[in-house]
């Protein structure tokens, strides 16, 4: 494929003010000229524009995904307590209702009940040698300098806290996953900073380093993966309800028995398809709630990785727990503080310091309920027919 012969046309700036109204509609009549989209609507929004700075670049307008609210969702956590409406955007019909119907259930069976397990966030350098047995002794002096190397990454943050650092060795390569902790916000940026200050410390301080990498891609930001399952990633959460066989069949249309019985084959299922998520559906709350609230919506790679247990008791009730292993939340900073993003979190009283792990409570108490929904839905035969009932906009 030959390269072009047309001069490339970029997209207009205003080095003066590039957040103005005025080069928002400039960038969307440079749009119109080259394309012939007219963008209406996506011209339409409520905000100070200048507000974006450092969210977005070359802005030109929104877009505008429709937000329902489900519940009352009752959360019985040490951070979350009572009851929450939650915010869910979505273009998917049934999704909200799902959710909704999920909550209901849960809140009858008197709540759902949530751990924060661990609380983590990684960068992962790597430490080049010329050979495996420099690589295994730097990894011994690292270790008896963790102090001053927590010192070094420290000094770039406020809140941001050096737990411990990991090691893998392999060939002559030492990898390792730095582990802070990050406050309300998610952090990612938070670490590489912080770790390129400890990384330069070391190379200041230990000769014999052939080559050093910010990040290797062993925190596999953005990407899902069995060490974050392993070893957490974000927040490690653990939602967890016993509900009574009576509700199931009297709100859900199905029995404990036979929600039992379809755990076991979904368990079976998933395990010959090698998936890293033995339940229905988290992504689908998980993203929605990221999108409402001014998550990374990204994170949701990450996030919706879910390990589902299931038991059915011997008077008939259900015992039925999601553990999220790598949820990356923030209610500071990001795009937690734009304009409709900031009203969703404030909805659910998590907007700004000290709120990141009740709202992560009340993010996986979500993904519970609509796991029970969906499930209930699949075995009830149900499904299908919600669908064609509530998701019609063809």
């Amino acid at each position: 494929m030959s390269a072009s012969t047309n001069p490339r046309v970029a997209v207009p700036r205003d080095r003066e003010n590039d957040y103005s109204r005025d080069a928002a509609t400039a960038r969307r009549q440079f749009a119109l000229e080259r394309t012939g989209a007219s963008l209406e609507h996506v011209s339409r929004y409520s905000f100070d524009p200048t507000t974006v700075a450092g969210n977005v670049e070359h802005f030109i307008g929104v877009a505008q995904v429709p937000i329902g609210l489900a519940g009352p969702l009752l959360v019985n956590g040490e951070h979350a307590q009572g009851e929450f409406y939650v915010p869910l955007a979505t273009a998917e019909g049934t999704l909200v209702a799902s959710y909704n119907r999920g909550m209901k259930l849960l809140y009858e069976a008197g709540g759902v009940t949530t751990t924060v397990i661990d609380d983590r966030m990684q960068r992962a350098p790597a430490f080049i040698f010329r050979s495996a047995r420099e690589a295994r002794d730097f990894g011994h002096w690292l270790t008896e300098h963790l102090d001053e190397i927590r010192a070094a990454a420290e000094q770039t943050t406020r809140t941001g806290r050096l737990q411990d650092i990991e090691q893998y060795p392999a060939s002559r390569i030492l990898f390792c996953r730095f582990n802070y902790t990050t406050g309300d916000a998610a952090g990612q940026n938070l670490t590489g900073k912080a770790t390129q200050a400890a990384c330069r410390w070391i190379t200041d301080h230990y000769p014999g380093i052939d080559q050093f990498l910010l990040e290797s891609n062993f925190a596999t930001d953005k990407k899902s993966s069995q060490v974050n399952m392993l070893r957490t990633r974000g927040k490690r959460v653990v939602a967890e309800a016993t509900i009574p066989d009576a509700l199931f069949r009297r709100i859900m249309n199905s029995s404990t028995e036979v929600m039992f019985r379809a755990r076991q084959v979904s368990n079976l299922g998933s395990f010959m398809s090698g998936v890293n998520n033995n339940g229905a559906h988290s992504a689908n709350g998980i993203t929605a709630m990221f999108i409402a609230t001014g998550q990374d919506a990204a994170n949701v790679a990450e996030s919706s990785a879910a390990f589902i247990y299931a038991e059915r008791h011997d008077n008939g009730d259900y015992y039925y727990s999601v553990t999220i292993p790598s949820l990356i939340v923030a209610t500071y900073g990001g795009g937690t503080g734009l304009a409709t993003q900031r009203e969703c979190l404030e909805l659910l009283g998590c907007y700004g310091d000290g709120k990141v792990r009740k709202f992560a409570e009340i993010v996986a108490a979500t993904v519970l309920c609509g796991e029970l929904s969906l499930g209930s839905a699949v075995v009830a035969e149900e499904w299908v027919d919600a669908h064609d009932l509530y998701g019609r906009n063809r």
